[in-house]
């Protein structure tokens, strides 16, 4: 049977889609997903769907059994060439008998790669890139571990009217977006290592920055709030509940150094931990020594545009509720330098999903 772009790029777009049913799941290891086809029909579909489980492919191929042998395999990432936690996956498809395997991204963790040529070396039609960029998206915040230690994967969410404001002219805690938009923000913070605001948003709002909605994550994301003075109250959702679910205060060096100073040895005693940092990028940093690698920022307007200006953030996603705030509304990037049309950067679209009346839109600034 001829297979042509076409089909590929069809059986991809499976596999893609079948890969995100592990968020949440599997970090630090990347979504995954796989398929195979046997005379262009569907055999088996996998995922992976949770830390140390079996790979998409070990998956696929069970769930296809004999059918394997002769089929194509197509999977998110190039399959794997180690013994981790569980054998690698080349391993798996030589043994199913399969005559060609198609991936999306080559691995970049050098410990896994390699698979690609090994399969080659034993005979395996081997074709690579397909959907590469799509598959790149979605496990962005991996593929930035895999390069660069030193700071967090950046996602800024915000919440806007059509004219680009986070709350109207009275500055009254009100629900902006709908009910569907707050679900899909809990699925994107059961994907994320911590959630992230800056202390006006925790003052105003007084949020709780959990996953409440949807499958648990595997591990709970921390909450951090930027507090330069150590303002964060006892009384609130966070403080109360640090030592359920760990909390972190990025405060500067002045306020955090001094011994006596009673607000942070109060937030010390209620289990906040304590961070400081003389600067946005060096706050960033001291989240990723902690093991952050994948950070959400969910507000407000003056860490929305200290983390643009600075160009720190990797991901900008904006749901876009159906109404106006007109005059005195607080514009989201009021704080950003101005701009011309012809200089301001267009960044580029990766997504647009409707949740309700209000539209999703998901940006790359930077990176991949």
């Amino acid at each position: 049977m001829l297979v042509t772009l076409a089909d590929d790029a069809r059986f991809m777009q499976r596999a893609l889609e079948l890969a995100e049913r592990g968020a949440g799941q599997v970090a630090p290891n990347p979504l995954v997903g796989a398929v195979v086809v046997r005379e262009g029909v569907v055999v088996g579909e996998g995922w992976h769907a949770r830390y140390g489980s079996d790979h998409a492919e070990v998956m696929a191929l069970h769930e296809a059994g004999a059918a394997a042998h002769g089929a194509t395999v197509y999977v998110t990432l190039e399959p794997c060439h180690h013994e981790g936690k569980t054998p690698p996956c080349t391993r798996a498809l030589l043994a199913a008998g399969v005559a060609r395997v198609v991936y999306a991204v080559p691995d970049p963790n050098p410990t896994a790669a390699g698979g690609a040529a090994a399969l080659r070396a034993q005979h395996v039609e081997v074709t690579g890139g397909v959907l590469e960029r799509a598959a790149r998206d979605q496990n962005a915040p991996f593929l930035h571990a895999m390069r660069d230690t030193a700071l967090p994967f950046v996602t800024l969410k915000l919440a806007l009217s059509i004219d680009g404001a986070l709350v109207d002219a009275s500055r009254t805690r009100a629900w902006l977006t709908g009910s569907e938009s707050r679900r899909a923000v809990h699925t994107l913070r059961a994907g994320a290592d911590a959630i992230a605001v800056g202390i006006g948003t925790a003052l105003a709002d007084d949020p709780a920055l959990t996953v409440r909605e949807g499958p648990a994550p595997r591990v709970t994301p921390r909450r951090v709030v930027f507090d330069r003075h150590a303002r964060l109250p006892l009384t609130s959702a966070l403080v109360q509940s640090a030592r359920q679910v760990p909390v972190t205060v990025l405060c500067d060096n002045a306020v955090a150094n001094h011994a006596r100073d009673a607000r942070v040895r109060a937030l010390t005693d209620h289990g906040v931990q304590i961070v400081t940092a003389g600067s946005l990028p060096e706050s960033l940093a001291c989240l990723r020594a902690e093991g952050v690698g994948h950070l959400m920022v969910e507000g407000g307007a003056t860490i929305a545009s200290a983390l643009m200006a600075a160009g720190l953030v990797h991901r900008l996603i904006t749901f876009h509720a159906p109404v106006i705030l007109g005059a005195g509304a607080l514009p989201a990037f009021a704080a950003l330098p101005a701009q011309t049309v012809d200089a301001a950067p267009r960044l580029r679209v990766i997504a647009r999903r409707e949740h309700g009346p209000d539209l999703m839109t998901t940006y790359a600034v930077s990176g991949d």
